[in-house]
């Protein structure tokens, strides 16, 4: 099995944008690169991006794992826990998180899921 490169997350390619469907502020958009997808399906790996506003988000049966690569956001947890990422933050997500993305300049990261 060969391993896979992206060779610079921050200039990818990604897929056309769309409309983000968990928006609630700003009429965000997404797009995104999926790099791997492993071959029972529950863990993929890849790049993603979206604009500015707000968006609501549940990780409802899977880890995610995320590297922010540029932009910032402040992440609200449904605890009330509040958490600013840029550039270089490293963001665990585990099975049962929801909470709010805040993103003040669009975001782009690389991330890692798997489902349970």
């Amino acid at each position: 099995m060969q391993s896979i490169v992206v060779p610079d997350a921050v200039m990818a390619e990604l897929g056309p944008y769309a409309p983000k469907p968990t928006s609630i502020a700003g009429e965000q958009r997404e797009a995104s690169l999926t790099a791997w997808t492993s071959a029972d399906g529950k863990t993929r790996a890849g790049v993603w991006e979206c604009t500015p506003g707000t968006f609501t988000a549940i990780r409802d049966g899977y880890h995610e794992v995320c590297q922010i690569l540029s932009g910032r956001a402040t992440i609200v947890g449904s605890d009330g826990t509040i958490q600013e990422v840029g550039p270089g933050s490293t963001l665990v997500m585990p099975e049962g998180w929801q909470g709010e993305w805040h993103v003040h300049e669009t975001v782009r990261k690389t991330y890692v899921t798997t489902r349970l």
